[in-house]
């Protein structure tokens, strides 16, 4: 079903057009064919047809910036996971070094409380 308001509407602006072109005092004038060119305006040149002026280009964008990849994040993973050992490791071998620091000098006595037994007991076993 058409809509009165949407058949009406191409005549309206016919119409609205034809008055516009009367105030304008344009009643002789009638548009150009389109094989005919209208004076005073340049032709635009065809694309087969050769042009004797320069062609001004516009300059070259500077090129974007450029943006590291994302690292995948297996690799980060992976690297996290090294970097979490490194420190592990570390840390292990401070306190492994405070636990020897600590029992060192107890070992130092137990050793040399072993060391005068078995001399006092080689002494007596084997005399001069």
């Amino acid at each position: 079903m058409d809509n009165p308001k949407t058949s009406t509407k191409p005549v309206q602006l016919l119409d609205d057009l034809e008055s516009i072109r009367q105030l304008l005092g344009d009643d002789t004038l009638q548009p150009p064919l389109l094989t005919e060119t209208v004076e005073g305006s340049d032709q635009i040149p065809m694309l087969f047809e050769q042009i004797d002026e320069p062609v001004v280009t516009a300059p070259a964008p500077p090129p974007p910036p450029k943006v590291e990849a994302q690292p995948d994040p297996q690799a980060k993973r992976q690297e996290t996971l090294l970097h979490l050992d490194v420190e592990l490791r570390a840390a292990a071998q401070l306190i492994m070094q405070d636990v020897i620091d600590d029992f060192a000098p107890h070992i130092e006595n137990e050793v040399k409380r072993r060391l005068d037994a078995r001399l006092d007991w080689l002494l007596s076993h084997y005399p001069e």
